[in-house]
This record gives structure tokens, sequence and C-alpha cells, in this order.
């Protein structure tokens, strides 16, 4: 299908319900067990109305993270190229729907604003593109508040971590994933300026998802709790034996 055709087929059909039900049954358990995926703060976010998660942005994986963290369906744009040939209609019955990278594309926000006026959820990258650094974060954009302010949906920001690294070649390379959700900001009673999405970026939205990231990379892992926690009861066995 051509972008025409997948934006119409996704603002007319959407998810599919068993579709996205089967693959949320096989891959949340994966992301458990594999990544040690840990959610924290999901209850944050609003169980019905217009939303829009906006987290930073690792991996073309990082939506799916995100829609482990809840029920409801969850909506989000992915390069334009994926959706060439039959996977773009199994991708967008996933929930995704085309953008066309390095120009402003209309027809992706108005699939995006027909979503979130009829109550969806959308994950929406204010970065804009990928930061592979897992400790750096990008310059975020204000498509995220100016959709928000133009269509009254309340942003949800949210931080990732661990994404970055998730396969060596076609093999999963464990390791750690974990979300967090920040404080919801309500926007409806907010004038739909540019001043106004400028504001809510900078004040509100940026420095939470800033300040939950910095503290995701701070936290020491499970794993490398247990790591040092192996290394320290050697350390105390060998201490024993030499005293024995």
């Amino acid at each position: 299908m051509d972008n025409a055709e997948a934006h119409q087929f996704a603002r007319e059909k959407g998810t599919a319900k068993a579709a996205t039900m089967a693959v949320r049954g096989i891959s949340i358990p994966y992301m458990k067990l594999v990544y040690a995926l840990k959610i924290e703060g999901a209850e944050r976010i609003p169980e019905s109305g217009p939303v829009i998660i906006a987290p930073n942005h690792k991996s073309f994986w990082d939506a799916f993270f995100v829609a482990a963290a809840t029920k409801r369906p969850i909506r989000f744009m992915g390069k334009a190229e994926l959706f060439e040939g039959a996977k773009g209609r199994m991708l967008i019955r996933l929930g995704a729907f085309p953008v066309r990278r390095g120009t402003a594309d209309e027809d992706a926000m108005e699939t995006a604003r027909a979503i979130l006026r009829d109550g969806g959820l959308l994950a929406l990258f204010p970065e804009g593109t990928r930061v592979r650094d897992p400790y750096d974060l990008g310059t975020p954009k204000r498509g995220a508040t100016r959709l928000a302010l133009e269509t009254g949906a309340t942003i949800v920001p949210a931080a990732i971590t661990g994404t970055e690294r998730l396969f060596i070649g076609p093999f999963p390379k464990p390791g750690r994933v974990r979300v967090a959700f920040g404080e919801p900001i309500p926007v409806e009673v907010i004038d739909p300026t540019p001043e106004e999405a400028a504001r809510i970026l900078d004040e509100e939205l940026w420095p939470q998802v800033s300040e939950q990231h910095e503290r995701l990379l701070s936290h020491p892992g499970v794993i490398a709790a247990g790591i040092a926690a192996l290394g320290i009861g050697a350390g105390v066995a060998a201490k024993r034996r030499r005293k024995r």
C-alpha cells in the first residue's frame, strides 16, 4: 500500500484486538524473562480519554515496551519504509502508522489527531529520532505538546532505558529494560498557541522525562546487584577459609 492508503487504513481500521492480545501474550513474558522488564508508575496512565505518552527514544522497540505497561490499545508512528509490502497492514493492525522522516508529514499528524479525537492512546517521541547513547537525551521538539493542545489530550511523560542494544546480530542480548511514567499533564484549559506548546515542553514535559531517565540510570539493576552480592559472598567465604 502507498502512504495515503496506509493512513486511510490506519484511521478506519486501527488495531486488531485479537492480534494485539496474541502479541502481548507472547511478548510481555519474553520481555520480562530476557530483558528483566520493570515498569513503574503505569497507574498514572489515564484509563480512558485521549492521552499522549511522551517518552525518550532509544530503539524501534521502545513503543512495544511502553505498550506493555497498559492494556489500552496504543498507537505509534513508524518510519514509512516499514510499511512497504504485506507487512504494512500487519504493523497497522498492531498499532503503528507511517511517518515520513525529515519532513513535516501532515498525513501522519492528521492520523494522530484522528486517534486522539476518538479518545485513543498515542505514543509520541518528542526527540523525533533515536538517540543511541544510553546516557544522553536528544533535543525535544514541540510536536507532542502542540498535538496535545490541539486535541485536549493529557500528556504522560515517560522515560525508558536499556533498549539501545537488545540484539547481537539476530540474537537477543539479555539485559535490563526499565520504563517509568511521570505525573500526567492536563492541557484542556490551556490556549493552543505555539508559546504554550513551548512552555509545556520546556517547563513540564521534558524536565520530568529527564528526571525519570536520570533516576533509572542511577538505580542499580537486579542483575548488577546479584553479581555484586555474589562477589561479596565469595569474598566473605574466602576470608573465612583463610582464617581457618
